[in-house]
């Protein structure tokens, strides 16, 4: 349930910075402002607490006959919470002024403080239902089941048990995550979102989680991303033991979807900053995939009847393989997976099956 990304996909022509103060803030390892973008909605940086992201962007919007509307949150921390408030302090508002909190995916960055919120508050909080089935599930909601499941799950990816047992960590690490809000309210695909004076719009954009949503926000061309578009780093996109089968084929449809809905007149991410240039980021993004399966089918076919956990180890990623543990080497390993899947689907590998499938590229 940590923010994940994968490599970075760097500049992209025709894709313009429009968040400037985020983008120097970047620049210099510091947190952003919090900014009024338009004249009723705002931006507040919550920090994470560890990882490279640094931070997840709150948007807060102004309702027509008072109070505030949320998209995302941050992670449950005491400075994340701190920060928040305080941002909403400066804004001239606080937590108790929220009526509504939208969810564009249950990762801890974006649904964390929602309980807090609610809390406070008395906001509802909304979701895509297949998030929000994963949110609710037993094995969610129970850290020892949880922890035992992503282990069974690496085991079968070809981690050794105690190597799987390390990365996943005890169950004490994972309780957090078991006390996640689960949603109030469902947002399906195409619903507009309960927020008087605003038009948002909810697009399932299923990849990074299986109920991912972006918001196109109609009254202004705004498209509020989560985290399915960033402008300099591509979603991580990961098997899970609970999750879609094809998680990559469902991201690069997703993709090629808020690609032709038009160009919005701002995208406005969870993550990194503004920009413009939505048709450019999202076929880098689909071009990178590309570059990444075929580095992959090439490993298949040097290392046949490899495991995605051996399969790694022979991809190209922003340190040296070894000094991969823990979170991140999790995070490679099921992204692996990811485009396993994806190249058997389209014919071009074959796994072995049984409780360990190995790999090995197709016959021609």
């Amino acid at each position: 349930m940590l923010p994940a990304v994968a490599v970075r996909t760097g500049r992209v022509p025709g894709v313009d910075i429009t968040g400037t103060a985020q983008h120097e803030a970047w620049r210099a390892r510091a947190l952003p402002p919090v900014e009024r973008l338009r004249e009723d909605l705002w931006s507040i940086p919550v920090p994470i607490p560890h990882g490279g992201l640094r931070y997840v962007t709150a948007y807060v919007l102004a309702l027509s006959g008072g109070g505030l509307g949320l998209i995302d949150t941050g992670w449950d921390t005491d400075e994340a919470w701190g920060t928040l408030t305080d941002g909403l302090s400066a804004i001239g508002g606080s937590v108790s002024d929220v009526r509504g909190v939208l969810v564009t995916h249950l990762h801890a960055d974006h649904l964390g403080l929602a309980r807090r919120v609610r809390e406070t508050s008395g906001a509802w909080v909304a979701m895509h239902p297949a998030d929000a089935t994963l949110v609710g599930s037993p094995v969610h909601r129970d850290p020892v089941a949880a922890v035992a499941a992503e282990v069974a799950f690496l085991v079968s990816l070809g981690a050794d048990p105690d190597d799987a047992a390390e990365d996943v960590g005890p169950p004490e690490h994972h309780e957090q995550f078991a006390r996640m809000a689960i949603a109030d309210r469902l947002l399906e695909d195409g619903d507009v979102a309960d927020l008087p004076g605003w038009r948002l719009r909810a697009l399932h954009t299923p990849g990074h989680t299986p109920g991912h949503l972006c918001f196109a926000e109609e009254r202004t061309g705004l498209l509020f991303s989560g985290d399915h578009v960033l402008p300099r780093i591509s979603p991580n996109i990961s098997t899970t033991h609970n999750g879609a089968a094809d998680p990559l084929r469902d991201y690069l449809g997703s993709l090629a979807a808020v690609r032709d809905r038009g160009e919005p007149a701002e995208v406005l991410p969870a993550h990194e900053w503004r920009f413009r240039g939505l048709a450019s980021r999202t076929d880098a993004l689909a071009t990178h995939h590309e570059h990444r399966l075929a580095e992959l089918l090439t490993a298949v076919r040097e290392n046949p009847h490899s495991t995605p956990w051996q399969l790694a180890a022979h991809l190209t990623w922003s340190r040296p393989w070894d000094q991969y543990e823990r979170r991140m080497r999790i995070f490679a390993v099921t992204e692996t997976d990811a485009h396993l899947r994806l190249l058997a689907s389209r014919g071009l590998v074959v796994g072995s099956g049984g409780a360990v499938p190995t790999w090995t590229a197709a016959l021609r």
